[in-house]
Formats: structure tokens, C-alpha cells, sequence
């Protein structure tokens, strides 16, 4: 059952993307304004998970700032970025890795939307891009981060990388711990298919990178890991 779901929600989601997506940046350039971007963009990604029997639950949504922020997450599955971009913020911007602007379309939405790519190998693109981002945090737009910079497959918080921790602090942003689980089960190793699952997302307090340098940066890594960590000690939300 699960795998005619997955393809009927490959099929509608790639003719979404084909339909809505030239509308949605020609109006986005015309009109200057990416709220009709952003709007087509949320419908696209509910639609998706509602087809793919993806559920989620979110607690702590009254730790999410008024004020831009960097929120920081753990990476486990490929849905964890469309829940995020649910369950966090509406206009939700994303440090994403420069290897998916390989989708034409997606590339062109990710660029007027103001999304950032990261190229970690090439050091001086990835300094820009976190330049970029800085500068995006200074106007009030809030950003997702996922640290490990790659998915978890044991589901064990990796290593989390500098790049989004010295953009925060150069725009001395509050840095939002999040945890999410349960969507490893959605995609099984080796198979292209989504099983619906239920996942939780935890939103953790807000700590502040104000009067910080790039000489904190270790310790305010090791700061928000703990409470990532913390967070996904809770469990899920579904039990």
C-alpha cells in the first residue's frame, strides 16, 4: 500500500513542482515580493506529506523568537527538512548543500527565495555563502541549519559543523536548538519509497550569540549539541 501511496506522491508533487513553480517565481520577479512564492511553496510541501502519510507533532513553539534566528537541527531522514519548514517559521530561509541545485526549478525557487548554498568543498564559496546568510539575519530573515551536514544513519548526533554557528554570531542572533525523530522509518536503506510515520519536533529555548566572537564559537557548538541532545532524550511526542 505504502509504495502506490509513495508513487502517487512523487507523481503530484513533481507536477506541482512543474505547475506552480514558473507561476510562482514569474510572480516573485514581477512583483518583487516572495510571499506568493513562499504561500505556493507551503501548500506544495503539506500536500506532499499529506500524500505520504507523513504526520508531525511539535512542542516548544513558544520558544520560536519574534526576531530572526538561526534554528539548529539534527538530521536523521529526507522529510525532516519539509517538516521544519512547517513547523518552525513561515518564511523560513535554508543553509542548504550546494549539490541540490542540480533540480532546475528548485534551484531558480531556492535563489529568489533567498535560500543559501553551501559548497564544503570550496572553502571560499562556503565563506561567502555564510557571509550571505550573516547578512540575511541582519534584515530579520530566519534560517534552518542542519550541522551534521549530512543525514545520521544510525541516528546518533554527528559532529556538528562551523558554518551556521559563525554566521549566527556574526549577525549576533539567537541560535534555536531543535530536535526531531521518527522520520528514519519513512525511507529504509537502499529504497525510494516513504512508509508514513509519525514525527516529533522539540523546540528548545533560544540562546543567545550577543557579545559573542568567532573565538566562541566551539563552546556555543558545544552548548547547542548538549541541548539538541537533550531534546531527543524526550522521546517522542506520540507515545
Amino acid at each position: 500500500m505504502y509504495v502506490v501511496r509513495s508513487l502517487i506522491a512523487y507523481l503530484v508533487t513533481v507536477a506541482y513542482i512543474v505547475i506552480a513553480g514558473p507561476i510562482g517565481l514569474v510572480v516573485a520577479i514581477v512583483l518583487r515580493s516572495t510571499d506568493g512564492l513562499y504561500r505556493l511553496g507551503h501548500w506544495g510541501v503539506r500536500l506532499a506529506l499529506a500524500l505520504a502519510g507523513i504526520r508531525w507533532r511539535v512542542a516548544g513553539v513558544e520558544n520560536i523568537p519574534k526576531t530572526a534566528a538561526v534554528f539548529c537541527s539534527n538530521h536523521e531522514s529526507n522529510v525532516d527538512p519539509p517538516v521544519l519548514f512547517e513547523a518552525l517559521h513561515p518564511r523560513l530561509k535554508i543553509l542548504y548543500k550546494a549539490e541540490l541545485r542540480q533540480v532546475p526549478i528548485m534551484r531558480t525557487a531556492f535563489d529568489v527565495a533567498g535560500f543559501v548554498p553551501v559548497d564544503r568543498a570550496d572553502r571560499e564559496q562556503a565563506m561567502a555563502s555564510i557571509a550571505r546568510g550573516a547578512e540575511a539575519l541582519r534584515q530579520g530573515h530566519s534560517f534552518l541549519i542542519f550541522p551534521e551536514g549530512t543525514r545520521s544513519r544510525t541516528g546518533e548526533l554527528l559532529p556538528f559543523k562551523k558554518g551556521g554557528f559563525i554566521m549566527a554570531i556574526e549577525a549576533q542572533v539567537p541560535i534555536v536548538p531543535v530536535a526531531i525523530q521518527g522520520g528514519r522509518d519513512a525511507m529504509r536503506k537502499g529504497s525510494a519509497f516513504v512508509r508514513p510515520v509519525n514525527v516529533s519536533v522539540r523546540i528548545g529555548e533560544p540562546i543567545p550569540t550577543a557579545g559573542l566572537t568567532i573565538g566562541d564559537r566551539d563552546a556555543l557548538i558545544a552548548r547547542v549539541r548538549a541541548e539538541v541532545q537533550k531534546l531527543r532524550d524526550q522521546g517522542s511526542l506520540w507515545t
